[in-house]
């Protein structure tokens, strides 16, 4: 019975993560009190921060919040950082919770104005080249003023609408019930097609992933880590945009002609056309819904859209908090487009506190971090170099981190402890500014290289639609190689010259 219950145990813990991840994950809380009481506490502190990022960089595997909190927990009851500290270290960064709790909600209500624009480009357009061009850019300002998770859903969402509409096309389906998931209905004649129309949704959504990022950089409600860099910067929204121009402006245009140059060279899994059968379905398709569109959901789009100007306005002027800003378009928007049902309105919220829930983590290990001055030999270092090698630096550490970890974390730690050496009079206000310009890009750029990075490609290859398309994790890494390249060698290059 002992037996069996244990067993049980194991089962339970972690759910359906694979038995080596939950056994690493048990010894890492086993070996560090030992590493505690017989080494020394900052040695725990660094073995903490590996462990910590292990769990981000298995997130495929088991999403961080658990197997992150527990090592926080244990963390908090060791004494490395104790509740007060971790309480204060979130009340000091409270204004980047209330973003992904009323923001991303916010713009839950302007999915139907969001499908509706995307659902546009893709049937109007009959060149590949510009159609992902529009994806692209329109996703980075979309991201610029949204959110990037949000953006990402919408294009998931019209992706996987578009493809089942298709599919059941192509299994010559006409009943009511349909599986896009299942290939064994599907007429030969049609799998040649199918099998294209996979290749260019792969390539068009990869696009607007990387749209997400393009964007997201450039303002302080694009990323999390944006507005945290912001606040320790005291920059209002107009500021950051201006602060960050220099890289980012000229990035975007890098990364919008990769996008053409991948197209028209058909490199790295993009190329891929739209079969001309598959366009005549979705135009029919697309124009069926707008003839069927009712005058209530027509009045619904107007009012998401005045919605929209209204965020864009209050973003721009900084009339309050961005949480805030936040918080009145879902009162706006619910109440102006009869959403009064609280069941309703709490789906809103489904797709962003799980993230703000491991944010919380991440803050209970910056605590860590803190207490024990764990970073304070590497900011020590960095602050030795010349002046003008500092900001590189900065980038490519940030970069190479958000790589394999969040960029979130990565962003809230080196960004604290630049703000540290400022308040220790240790550099001037100039250049503190230049560093959190160089963190801020360089968290956000090179971490395109991979899921693990960005929110929103995490959120892309663990949705429905990838295994749809054939996304894995290995392809998407692939498809961002170049994307890599680009947009971090220009960030690194107007980082070392262009500040």
């Amino acid at each position: 019975m002992a037996q069996s219950i244990s067993a049980a145990l194991l089962k339970n813990f972690l759910g359906q993560a694979p038995q080596w991840y939950k056994i690493t994950i048990i010894c890492f809380l086993i070996i560090n009190p030992f590493v505690l009481y017989f080494i020394t506490p900052f040695v725990a502190g660094w073995l903490l921060i590996g462990e910590f990022i292990f769990t981000l960089a298995m997130a495929l595997k088991c999403y961080p919040l658990q197997p992150g909190g527990l090592l926080a927990l244990e963390a908090a009851i060791l004494g490395l950082a104790g509740p007060d500290a971790i309480y204060q270290e979130v009340l000091a960064n409270f204004q980047v919770i209330l973003l992904l709790m009323f923001m991303v909600a916010g713009i839950y209500f302007m999915k139907s104005l969001l499908l509706f624009v995307f659902t546009k480009i893709l049937v109007s357009i009959r060149s590949k080249i510009l159609l992902s061009l529009l994806f692209s850019f329109v996703a980075a300002i979309l991201s610029a003023f949204l959110d990037a998770l949000t953006v990402t859903a919408v294009l998931i969402s019209v992706a996987v609408g578009f493809y089942a509409v298709y599919h059941k096309v192509a299994s010559n389906n006409n009943t009511g019930s349909h599986n896009h998931g299942d290939d064994t209905g599907v007429v030969e004649y049609h799998r040649e097609d199918l099998d294209q129309f996979r290749s260019f949704l792969r390539s068009l959504v990869m696009h607007g992933a990387v749209g997400t990022a393009l964007g997201g950089v450039c303002t302080l409600v694009g990323e999390p880590q944006n507005l945290l860099i912001a606040e320790k910067a005291n920059w209002d929204f107009v500021t950051f945009f201006l602060k960050m121009a220099p890289i980012t402006m000229p990035t975007l245009i890098g990364g919008l002609i990769c996008c053409a140059v991948l197209e028209k060279l058909g490199w790295f899994g993009y190329g891929a056309e739209i079969p001309e059968n598959v366009r005549k379905v979705l135009k029919e398709y697309s124009d069926e819904m707008d003839k069927n569109r009712t005058k209530t959901e027509k009045a619904e789009l107007i009012i998401q859209a005045i919605g929209a100007l209204v965020l864009v306005f209050a973003l721009a002027f900084h009339i309050a908090e961005v949480g805030l800003v936040g918080l009145m378009i879902i009162v706006l928007l619910t109440s102006f487009n009869g959403i009064i049902d609280e069941h309703q309105i709490g789906h809103a919220f489904e797709e962003a506190l799980p993230f703000t829930s491991l944010l919380v983590v991440f803050f209970a290990v910056v605590a860590v971090i803190h207490e024990q001055h764990l970073f304070s030999p590497i900011t020590n270092w960095v602050l030795a170099l010349e002046t003008s090698q500092q900001p590189p630096m900065l980038f490519i550490a940030n970069g190479v981190l958000s790589m394999i970890s969040d960029n979130v974390f990565v962003a809230t730690v080196y960004i604290n402890e630049v703000k540290s050496a400022l308040d220790a009079g240790a550099i001037d206000r100039a250049h503190f500014e230049t560093l959190a310009i160089a963190i801020n890009t360089g968290t956000n750029l090179p971490s395109v290289a991979t899921p693990n990075g960005q929110a929103a490609f995490l959120f892309l290859l663990t949705s429905a639609l990838a295994p749809l398309i054939r996304l894995s994790y290995g392809r998407m890494v692939l498809m961002a190689l170049p994307y890599t390249l680009v947009l971090g060698g220009l960030g690194l290059y107007f980082v070392t010259y262009g500040l």
